[in-house]
Order: structure tokens, then sequence, then C-alpha cells
């Protein structure tokens, strides 16, 4: 079963995202020197995105 046309989005037409992924938050975090060796990646503060 196809998409519909008009739920597909033109190609690389993407932007940016305003959420991090769990992994990009710890190594922003790893960047910082706010993350510690075998802390818990559940409950991670907020980190705001660099781009």
């Amino acid at each position: 079963m196809s998409k519909h046309n008009s739920l597909k989005t033109s190609g690389g037409n993407t932007g940016n995202r305003s959420v991090l992924k769990r992994f990009e938050r710890v190594k922003v975090l790893k960047e910082r020197g706010q993350w510690k060796e075998g802390q818990s990646p559940i409950g991670l503060p907020k980190t705001k995105s660099e781009g």
C-alpha cells in the first residue's frame, strides 16, 4: 500500500528537529563534562540542541 499524495514530503526538505534523542543528549552531556560513567541514561536533564 502506498502513501497518499498529501502525506508525502518533498525530497530532502526535513527541517531541523527541536528534540534530541537520548543518545544525542548523552553525547552533548559528555562534551560538556556533565556525564559520569555508569550513570543511568533514564531521567536525563534537559539539553539544548547546538544548532
